[in-house]
């Protein structure tokens, strides 16, 4: 059972997570919005490099290509953290309405 002051302290780690969830939800809009560019782009310079058949357009589509798979591994970081944080505010949730006050869907 958690006393008032576990609870105060389970309110303000709430507040903190969601928080932090609101800033990591702004940032996968972002994320999401620039890898689809980037991955235009990438799809744009491969086949210049397939039509042109240069060095150089072979390096701007190599480029473009290391730019959009950047953009995806940290917008997979932040999906990650994302989820971790939504386990952490569950887990204080149910420690918060395990207090016998909370209301329960069980």
């Amino acid at each position: 059972m958690a006393g008032p002051m576990a609870r105060s302290v389970i309110e303000r780690r709430l507040i903190e997570v969601g928080e932090r969830l609101q800033r990591l939800w702004s940032d996968l809009a972002v994320a999401e919005e620039q890898l689809a560019h980037l991955s235009a782009d990438a799809t744009d310079a491969r086949v210049r490099a397939l039509v042109s058949e240069t060095a150089q357009s072979g390096s701007v589509h190599r480029d473009a290509e290391r730019h959009a798979r950047a953009m995806e591994r940290h917008r997979d970081d932040v999906v990650a953290n994302i989820a971790r944080l939504e386990a952490i505010q569950d887990d204080l949730l149910d420690r918060m309405g395990s207090d016998g006050r909370g209301v329960r869907d069980d």
